[in-house]
């Protein structure tokens, strides 16, 4: 029985075994493995009906409209930003995500970047790995205190709803910002996003990435929040306007970053790598091996229900 006929953009490195389940259920096109793009596409990509790819890999319109008989495009990963979704729908083809199954482990890991924030846990344990602890007199400076406090979410989308459920586990009152307000949470909303900040002790940023967001949290909100309040990344890095948030740090208008993503990926501006007040993490929101063999399993069965059904399981809308 012949295979069904895919495009692969390029290894899912961070997916336990996505590559050789692909490879071993269908007739996959490497495309990163041509220097030449164009001619590959052209040689090869005729009979392609489903791309394969990643919100790190993406898929532009000049992809989309390489591959005359493409239909879905399954991507493993929440984000969509980096596929664009109009030139697919100009083409009636289907995108698709992984969604929720990854909700619960970015939820625990903004929660472990503010704590570690608020009771500057990496910076302590940079004092002792530096064998500092003993050697000079008092210890690091104090942290904040976090229970009580009140938490500042700004997207009150899937993930946000999970980071605010953890919140109320400490005593936390909790208030959001979104496009418009939910009727069917117990949270405050906050219309004004500097408004939010000026409230919030802690501000999580856990809305989707792409144009539309884009520095979304400028200096006004970053200088609303405080010279004791703390920002925790874990959705898309341009969200934030990161030079902005280097300058309040460093002017001490901001109290500190806790950051699982950046603007300008892998790259880390030197500044947040030398301050005491910063938390900074590999983009690891969903690197557990319980969650990435979720994402695999769902965008596979998204695969698997295209060429069943025409249809796929989680559809980006």
């Amino acid at each position: 029985m012949t295979k069904p006929r895919i495009l692969q953009v390029g290894p899912l490195s961070g997916s336990p075994s996505a590559n050789a389940r692909l490879a071993d259920a269908y007739d996959v096109f490497e495309l990163w493995k041509h220097a030449d793009r164009d001619q590959a596409l052209a040689e090869h990509g005729k009979d392609v009906v489903a791309i394969v790819t990643s919100a790190t890999l993406g898929a532009k319109a000049e992809l989309i409209n390489a591959l005359p008989a493409l239909k879905a495009i399954c991507s493993w990963g929440v984000g969509y930003e980096t596929i664009d979704l109009e030139a697919a729908r100009k083409r009636g083809v289907l995108v698709s995500n992984t969604p929720d199954v990854l909700t619960d482990c970015v939820a625990d890991l903004a929660w472990g970047l503010l704590i570690s924030g608020a009771r500057r846990m990496s910076l302590g344990d940079r004092f002792v790995r530096a064998g500092q602890w003993g050697q000079v007199h008092g210890n690091i400076p104090l942290g904040t205190r976090v229970s009580g406090k009140k938490l500042g979410i700004v997207g009150l989308g899937r993930i946000g709803d999970a980071i605010a459920r953890r919140g109320t586990g400490f005593d936390m009152e909790v208030r959001y910002h979104n496009r418009r307000a939910r009727n069917d949470v117990p949270h405050g909303y906050a219309a004004s996003l500097v408004e939010l900040a000026e409230w919030a002790d802690f501000l999580v940023v856990a809305t989707v990435g792409g144009p539309g967001t884009r520095h979304l949290v400028n200096q006004a909100v970053l200088e609303a929040l405080g010279p004791k309040g703390l920002i925790v990344n874990i959705a898309r890095g341009p969200v934030i306007d990161e030079a902005a948030m280097v300058a309040a740090i460093q002017s001490g208008k901001l109290g500190g970053a806790a950051l699982d993503v950046f603007e300008h990926e892998p790259k880390v501006p030197e500044a947040l790598k030398q301050n005491g007040n910063t938390v900074l993490l590999p983009h690891i929101g969903s690197a557990t091996y319980e969650t990435r063999m979720e994402m695999e399993n769902l965008m596979l069965e998204n695969l698997q229900a295209f060429f069943a059904t025409g249809r796929v399981v989680t559809p980006v809308e």
